[in-house]
């Protein structure tokens, strides 16, 4: 296949070029070429463009607009709303005979109770303006690609994490050290709620075998699916987890362990309020029967004990990675003193036996 990956060196798009090469496809990437945490495949064709600029975009393909080269599929990993998606169709009606969008499972209404979510819930996040935007982009995919014909497919991620990407509840995106540095430091690590809320982690490889399964697949036009895990673990065993695979003892972790709800996080950084009212709050495990419908065979194969060990070493394998947040840090020693505190002063009060 002749595949058009729009990003290519992020944690889901690296995984995908990887897999698409391994089986012989035909890869090209559009990015800027400033990512340089995870390198191309070698036989992939790397075009350097601001794949959010329409212009920039059409200009970079111009040779394959030129010549009437088609790609078999289309994966555009980068585009947050609707007008990017509606230029994206202009682009690509002629170019292409499988348009997918990666949107978002935190699109999802949060639900109040535990309840498996599928591709038929309510796609409704008051909280969060990336989870609005991209259902936005979803709708407008309809409705532009079937005003030319263009077949397309939406997969909806949820909470992916691979070997440059570990997950945290907060504090941790742009340097996913951060977590692993705060406990190896022996930091207080601040966990939400009392632990127990259920979150499905994926590794990325898992959620990009499935969908290169999806390019060309006629099944799968005009569908969106999620691709998710069906593991789904408390924060408390996110966290230990984690704290496992960095070679802390259990009872150093219960040490350092501590609870702070979710509204204390938010009120100490109110940009997180989008992700953790919107979406790492509630919780989240999802129903995959349908994209094992359409990919026979396929399943999440990688456990989360398993998929973090390798993270981890990919980060010590190179002292460049370890970069750490010391913003999100301060935040987070700020609240967890004022808790510690609280606890200590609450101990102190409390009636003698």
């Amino acid at each position: 296949m002749r595949i058009l990956l729009i990003g290519g060196t992020g944690l889901i798009s690296s995984e995908l070029a990887s897999i698409a090469t391994a089986r012989g496809d035909q890869v090209t990437m559009v990015n800027r070429g400033r990512s340089g945490a995870i390198p191309p495949p070698a036989t992939a064709q790397v075009i350097h463009a601001d794949a959010t600029d329409p212009s920039a975009l059409r200009a970079a393909l111009a040779d394959a607009l030129d010549t009437g080269t088609r790609f078999d599929a289309v994966v555009q990993f980068v585009a947050f709303g609707p007008e990017h998606v509606e230029h994206d169709v202009e682009t690509f009606a002629a170019l292409t005979d499988h348009y997918v969008l990666i949107a978002t499972g935190a699109s999802y209404r949060t639900p109040d109770r535990l309840e498996l979510l599928t591709e038929s819930t309510a796609q409704d996040n008051p909280h969060w303006e990336y989870a609005r935007l991209k259902q936005a982009a979803e709708q407008a995919l309809r409705t532009a690609a079937a005003r030319v014909g263009l077949p397309f497919t939406i997969v909806r991620p949820a909470h992916t994490y691979g070997p440059s990407k570990i997950p945290a509840y907060t504090g941790n995106s742009r340097h996913p050290w951060t977590i692993i540095d705060r406990m190896r430091s022996g930091k207080d690590i601040v966990v939400p709620g009392d632990g127990t809320s259920l979150w499905t982690v994926t590794h990325a490889r898992d959620v990009a075998g499935a969908l290169a399964e999806l390019l060309g697949l006629t099944a799968a036009f005009g569908v969106a699916v999620h691709i998710t895990s069906d593991e789904a673990l408390t924060w408390n065993a996110i966290y230990a987890t984690l704290a496992h695979a960095a070679g802390i003892s259990a009872a150093q972790y219960e040490r350092q362990r501590l609870c702070v709800p979710s509204d204390a996080l938010v009120a100490a950084a109110p940009s997180q309020s989008g992700s953790i009212y919107g979406d790492k709050m509630h919780p989240a495990a999802y129903d995959t029967t349908l994209i094992k419908t359409l990919v026979p065979g396929w399943r999440a194969r990688i456990p989360f004990a398993e998929g973090i060990e390798e993270a981890i070493a990919w980060f010590e394998a190179d002292p460049a990675r370890q970069t750490v947040d010391h913003e999100a840090n301060a935040v987070l020693d700020r609240i967890a003193g004022i808790y510690r505190d609280a606890l200590a002063k609450s101990a102190a009060s409390a009636p003698r036996a």
